[in-house]
């Protein structure tokens, strides 16, 4: 019986409005740099795939926020890199610290139509819900710029555990702050590696929120499955 359901964010409750590239862009042309949003975004996808993981293991709290905001710093000089006009930049930190303030509203996101409703049916079950996220300190922002941050009981995210997803042990220091065995725990989220794989091996039941219907090849799958449990929307989850 689920008694608990994690929520991955980013992809699974909410997104960026358009893409990554053409929210750069437009900021980035109010510094006077010129940039196909495109490019950017592709840039951008570069950059965030070859960056380690955004987990600060030992770190005391206080000190966080500065390096996740010195982590997406980094990542983001080097998509202007990539794009080939970091250079254009006269004021590179000034424009990275309005940046980083604009995805801390809600202005750059929007919520998937599917989710107010599956948050409302569960919270009717009397099921707990919570966030299990690699995002950084400004989900809880976030979550309440977009009017979402009432339906969760906990929010454990990477940068504050120190282990990012698929590592097993972000969804155990979820589990700690929830009464409940994992067995009775649903973790759902977009990514079939970091949510699906990750919730499984941490001995959750998962769930892979395809939403853009990708495959998965076999051998990619972990040696105990034999098939995705999946959908491509919450709204054909019920319980």
């Amino acid at each position: 019986m689920t008694k608990v359901i994690f929520l991955d964010a980013g992809g699974t409750l909410f997104d960026v409005r358009g893409s990554v590239g053409e929210v750069y862009q437009k900021l980035a042309n109010s510094f006077g740099v010129t940039v196909n949003c495109q490019e950017l975004n592709a840039a951008f996808s570069q950059s965030f795939a070859s960056a380690s993981p955004m987990a600060f293991p030992g770190i005391e709290l206080a000190k966080i926020p500065q390096l996740e905001f010195e982590w997406w710093q980094t990542v983001s000089a080097k998509a202007f890199q990539i794009a080939g006009v970091y250079h254009q930049f006269s004021d590179f930190p000034n424009f990275f610290a309005q940046l980083y303030a604009h995805f801390a509203s809600a202005e750059p996101w929007f919520v998937y139509p599917d989710v107010f409703p599956a948050l409302n049916k569960w919270q009717k079950q009397g099921i707990e819900l919570a966030v299990v996220s690699n995002f950084d300190s400004r989900i809880y922002a976030v979550l309440k710029a977009l009017n979402l941050a009432e339906y969760f009981t906990s929010v454990t995210i990477s940068t504050e555990v120190g282990a990012a997803k698929p590592q097993s042990q972000i969804f155990t220091a979820a589990l700690q702050k929830h009464n409940c065995m994992a067995e009775n725990v649903l973790h759902i989220g977009d990514s079939f590696k970091a949510d699906y794989c990750g919730a499984k091996t941490a001995g959750l039941k998962a769930i892979w929120l395809n939403r853009e219907q990708e495959k998965v090849e076999s051998g990619k799958l972990p040696l105990t499955e034999t098939q995705i449990e999946q959908c491509s929307s919450l709204d054909y989850l019920a319980f």
